[in-house]
């Protein structure tokens, strides 16, 4: 008879099982059980999905040199099952197994946690598969087969789902691993592990429960490591542990392997759900609907004595991406002991140990027919994969098992190495390699590192797990970290180690320490997927949560003191340590340049200041998109002529506060159109509402009044006449020239002297292009031009030289893209100002949607936030019809986007796919954007191709 499915039982927040609590007169509920089949299913699931419903096949098998799945079938069997289906293929020695393919995790989602039909009839068929190969039955007393059970999904979430391994124990199959192996003691440390997975997996009883029980026994037996242990200690502990499940869930401990097995499968589908798992599917944009599949596989033991390890190996360095095996193993441990942190890993290879300095051998030494045949298979993986490969491997008694590969995670910089040299070697091609770097991982490059004259008080060194430097307030958990992260603080998080339960607070944080873990621990592998700086194992600190301290030696840190990690070199430094910008070369310049050679979107800058122009050049900025003037007004030595400017009641006031402007605003345009050497400038004429210059204190009045000869009341009752109720749709934009023309007039006049005298200095052309703001009409348009035109004549005359000069228009404003088609018969550029046409399309400030923006996202009213991503839909359609609608009238008027927009890869796609001539962003986002540009332009050609 079907017992009842574990996964229609009551489920925790965390999306494990419930407890469950015997009550008196009550029948205890099972563990778990074998699943109730859905009546339909319900699911959705599209391409492999979809003929996998169809066809009905819900089980995958692999093992013995061949399997039904493949590489390309990750969408199907999660990347886990697609690699382990191609090694097993390419005859690599793969622990035999089965996969239950994500469809399964669509339809138990889609049909209240209940599993299709025929499923318990493929997982039994997929068991007696193993057992043909290993000649081992699952559930049989005398002769057990063991498996582990663990999540795939198709894209990698290192440490956020749930595993299970050595499933299938129970009091009677211990007794036969004992006999078989000739080694009780492993037996039952495998035993008790198992206890200790299975109970915080399936059941939900915490850690601790076990790890208190544990070391109360080591403290009675005066023992200082497990390794410690004996046989009878195991039992012992063991008997403790099953006390203690049926103390919390008032069942025993379930002893039915299929039970056992039923009650993983559900959590491992139930752990696509929990906290961690969506924190980093959000942070990551992984849908929910890709779902995950579980991977059951025959279990090959790394603890069986000085002749069986476990490890993780890359086949190029993650940080640094030099080609050369890299990674760490520790003799006589499972997988869970390499990642945890708990006991110090060892090097693979000889010449690591060597740099590292550790006294312990290398796998290279202590094992060398393994390491022998890791060498070769990593060689085969790299070749056949084209890619940089992410291996978990166990030895047991001397034979090396293959137990995952999968496309390692890399830092930015060792991800343009690798790309790079696998171009360089034929494996790929230049554009794949363009192809292969995530645009936005470039921002690890584009940041401060520690400043090498930099005075460093280094109170720790620890493992350089994750490239890059950060300072920042101390805090000692997750939630501190996030909490402050939305204060506007930077924090470092400090820990003595991470788990996945910590993953929103890494995210928040500017860089992790941890006092444990090695260089492939859990803090160390997703800080270098986020790109954050990590330094990892710093053994040498005591971080007391109690106390809120970090102690290094006689240096005590508390709560909120500033600290610097140094993840490139491991070093833990007291205080805050000066930065400096990176330096851009090798194989970035190479694989950019590729870049370049691709793409057809150009790629501009905003920038406001000389030292914002000379970042823009120095990222590969092809001009400046946006230069918006009202930056340079804030200056000290300004801001006091803009105000009287402002203030004036009369023309002639106005002029002669300008006239103070004037030079000013000539030099900096000179200085600008000096560093572009001839590209294109953009300046915007003065946008913002007239308040934000306006002074506010009776002290800054009285200081303006003075300089104007006027009464500092008359001039306080003036700044109040200006003040708005909803600035942001009042005086502002081209309003403000119409208004005041002297103002246009005062900054055109700026704008083409500086042309001149910078092409004169230059030698090179000087083109500006000037841009009249929120226009909503082509009249409004047509009255600013006709100054700024009057102006260019007397400049000319003035001057005896000829300017070549372009006038365009911001399309912020919803009407403007409307009415593009009548706006482009004077305007000779359109530039969408995508910050505010995002405003007011959707009638939200980005400035105060904060409070409600999150809301949105999280409850899928909005797909993300709009002013970091374009909505293309609405925001988008605007876009659209603007190009489409001023081409029509003009059809080589140049179009760009000079919103921040314009670095956010999916609205660089956007743009290339609306024909925009390019996009403009911050300095340091040029570099994301001309890479993003590229692969918008081999995404088109492969889908023409295709």
């Amino acid at each position: 008879m079907a017992r009842r499915p574990a996964s229609s039982k009551k489920t925790s927040a965390k999306g494990k099982p419930a407890k469950a609590k015997a009550r008196a007169g009550s029948k205890p509920a099972k563990a778990a059980g074998r699943p109730a089949a859905a009546k339909s299913v319900a699911a959705k699931p599209a391409a492999a999905k979809s003929a996998a419903v169809k066809s009905g096949q819900w089980v995958y098998v692999f093992g013995g040199g061949k399997a039904q799945g493949r590489a390309g079938m990750k969408e199907l069997l999660g990347g886990k099952g697609a690699n382990l289906a191609e090694m097993a293929n390419l005859g690599l020695p793969v622990p035999p197994g089965f996969t239950i393919t994500t469809a399964v995790c669509t339809a138990y989602y889609a049909n209240a946690r209940k599993y299709p039909k025929d499923l318990e009839k493929q997982v039994d068929a997929g068991l007696s598969h193993i057992a043909k190969i290993t000649g081992r039955k699952f559930g049989d007393p005398a002769n057990p087969l063991l498996v582990s059970v663990r999540s795939g999904a198709r894209a990698s979430m290192p440490g956020m789902m749930d595993t299970v391994l050595n499933l299938g124990l129970n009091d009677e199959t211990v007794e036969a691993l004992a006999k078989q192996s000739g080694d009780r003691r492993f037996a039952y440390d495998s035993y008790r592990r198992f206890i200790q997975m299975y109970s915080n997996v399936v059941l939900d009883i915490e850690h601790h429960n076990f790890e208190d029980i544990l070391e109360e026994h080591k403290s009675r037996a005066n023992y200082t490591l497990d390794t410690d242990l004996t046989a009878d200690d195991w039992i012992e502990v063991v008997k403790l542990y099953k006390s203690r499940v049926e103390e919390e869930q008032g069942t025993p401990f379930p002893q039915d392997p299929r039970d056992q097995l039923w009650g993983a499968i559900g959590a491992v589908f139930g752990s696509w759900m929990n906290a961690r798992a969506i924190t980093y599917r959000r942070l990551h944009s992984i849908p929910e609907s890709w779902g995950t599949a579980v991977n059951v596989q025959a279990m090959v033991f790394g603890n069986m004595g000085d002749t069986s390890a476990t490890g993780v190996a890359f086949t190029r360095n993650p940080s640094t991406g030099e080609k050369r095996l890299y990674g760490e193993f520790l003799i006589n441990a499972q997988g869970e002991d390499v990642v945890a942190g708990i006991r110090t890993p060892q090097e693979i290879t000889e010449a690591a140990r060597k740099e590292s300095g550790s006294d312990k051998p290398s796998m290279e030494t202590a094992m060398p027919a393994a390491f022998k045949e890791l060498t070769r298979i990593y060689g085969t993986l790299e070749k056949h994969y084209r890619d940089m490969q992410d291996m978990e491997f166990t030895v047991e008694q001397g034979k090396l098992w293959m137990l995952q590969t999968r496309n390692g995670k890399r830092t930015a910089k060792a991800a343009l190495r690798i790309a790079v040299e696998l171009a360089n070697e034929k494996l790929i091609t230049k554009d794949e390699a363009v192809a292969r770097i995530e645009p936005a991982s470039l921002d690890q490059l584009l940041h401060p590192t520690i400043d090498p004259k930099a005075e460093r008080n280094v109170i720790a060194t620890g493992l350089p797990a994750s490239p890059g430097a950060a300072s920042g307030e101390i805090v000692f958990s997750s939630d501190e970290a996030a909490e402050l992260k939305a204060e506007g603080k930077k924090v470092i998080l400090v820990r003595v180690e991470t788990s996945p339960e910590d993953i929103h607070g890494m995210h928040a944080a500017e860089g992790i320490l941890t006092t444990r873990g090695g260089m492939t621990s859990h803090a160390a592998v997703v800080a270098r997927g986020m790109g954050k700086p990590c330094v990892s194992g710093a053994g040498s600190l005591r971080v007391d949560y109690n106390a809120q301290t970090l102690q290094a030696g006689n240096v005590v840190l508390k709560r909120g003191e500033l600290v610097t990690i140094d993840g490139s070199t491991g070093q833990v430094l007291a205080g805050r340590v000066p930065m400096v910008e990176p330096e851009l070369s090798g194989e970035f310049g190479t694989l950019m340049g590729w870049a370049d050679k691709v793409r057809s979107l150009g790629v501009r800058a905003n920038a406001d200041t000389p030292a914002d122009a000379r970042v823009a050049v120095r990222f590969g900025a092809q001009g400046i998109g946006l230069c918006r003037t009202e930056h340079m007004f804030f200056d000290e030595a300004r801001i006091q002529a803009v105000r009287e400017m402002i203030l004036s009641d009369t023309t002639d006031q106005r002029k002669k506060a300008l006239a103070k402007i004037l030079p000013m605003q000539r030099g900096d345009f000179v200085e600008l159109f000096e560093i572009m050497q001839g590209m294109p400038v953009t300046i915007r004429l003065l946008d913002p509402p007239l308040h934000e210059f306006l002074p506010h204190t009776e002290e800054d009045i009285a200081e303006v009044a003075a300089a104007m000869g006027v009464d500092p009341k008359k001039l306080g009752h003036r700044a109040k006449e200006l003040a708005e109720f909803n600035p942001m749709l009042g005086f502002r934009g081209c309003r403000i020239a119409i208004a005041y023309p002297e103002v246009a007039e005062m900054q055109a006049r700026a704008i083409f002297e500086a042309a001149v005298e910078a092409g004169k200095r230059t030698g090179k052309p000087v083109v500006p292009e000037v841009m009249v703001p929120l226009i909503a009409t082509k009249a409004e348009l047509d009255i600013v031009k006709a100054r700024i035109d009057a102006m260019a004549a007397e400049v000319q005359k003035e001057s005896g030289s000829k300017l070549n000069y372009q006038v365009g228009t911001m399309i912020e404003l919803p009407r403007a893209a409307l009415m593009a088609d009548e706006i482009a018969q004077s305007a000779e550029f359109f530039s969408f100002g995508t910050n505010d046409l995002t405003q007011t399309t959707f009638g939200i400030s980005r400035d105060d949607a904060a409070s409600f923006l999150g809301i949105y996202t999280q409850r899928g009213i909005l797909p993300g936030d709009p002013f970091v991503s374009i909505d293309q839909e609405g925001v988008g359609a605007l876009v659209r019809i603007g190009v489409e609608r001023g081409r029509k009238v003009r059809g080589k008027l140049k179009v760009g986007i000079c919103g921040e927009h314009g670095g956010d890869p999916a609205s660089v796609a956007f743009c290339h796919e609306v024909g925009l001539d390019y996009v403009s962003c911050s300095p340091f986002r040029v570099p994301i954007a001309r890479l993003a540009a590229a692969q918008a332009a081999l995404g088109k050609k492969a889908a023409g191709e295709a």
